[in-house]
Order: structure tokens, then sequence, then C-alpha cells
């Protein structure tokens, strides 16, 4: 049987206590990872690890957050994302809401657009897949 979302947000939130040691009334979906969790890059690896075993799940390197994306010199000038930058970032995180970006796409704004909520996103849709 399929999980629904809320079980899913439920199992992300233990996933993300249990990494970044976090009160779990602070875990909410529009809580940012590095923002309001204080989660590191470190913690990164840990919460992808944690999320491939608790929901027996591959998660490739690069897909839930890429990072690689946004060292790329093709994509990336002047700290912002270019126009192919931007279409790129939005093919590969069809998970996150990316609306507020394309205005300013400075890269360094990107850990805004880690939250939980686009975590959850990314689990139901490798769920379904």
């Amino acid at each position: 049987m399929a999980l629904s979302r809320d079980e899913i947000f439920n199992r992300v939130k233990d996933v993300l206590v249990e990494a970044l040691g976090v009160d779990d009334d602070e875990v909410t979906e529009t809580a940012t990872l590095s923002g309001d969790l204080g989660a590191e890059s470190i913690d990164y690896l840990d919460i992808v690890f944690r999320l491939e075993r608790d929901f027996s799940i591959k998660i490739p390197r690069g897909e839930l957050f890429p990072d690689d994306l946004l060292n790329n010199p093709e994509y990336v000038d002047n700290g912002k994302l270019t126009p192919v930058g931007l279409e790129k970032l939005q093919e590969a995180m069809p998970h996150a809401d990316l609306s507020g970006f394309a205005d300013n796409p400075d890269v360094s704004r990107m850990p805004e657009f880690f939250t939980v909520g686009t975590i959850v996103n990314y689990v139901e849709r490798k769920l379904a897949a």
C-alpha cells in the first residue's frame, strides 16, 4: 500500500530530528534545512543515507540536492544561474518550488529552496516511480 503524504512527512520528520538533533515541532513543511534546522553540508549526506535506509530507495548523488549543477561554470555566471542553468535546475529539481528563484537566481539563495516539503515531494515522487 502506498504511503500517504502525511505518512511520508512524519517519516521525513523523524529522519531530520535524528540527523540534525532538532525538536520535532521545528520540522514543518516550510522549514529550510540550513536556515531553520541548522543543517550543514555534511548533514546533507547523512540525511540522504537515512532517507535511503528508511524508505528503501536509492538516491543518486546530486538528484535530491543538485550541488554539482550550482558549481558548473556552464550554468553559473558571476554567482547567478544563467537562463540555461535555471532551466537545468528546474529539470533537476521537479520536486522543489523554484518559482521565487527566477527573479534573483543568485546561487547563494539556493539553501532557501531546500525545505522539508522539498524532501517530502522528492520521496513521494521516488516512491511513486
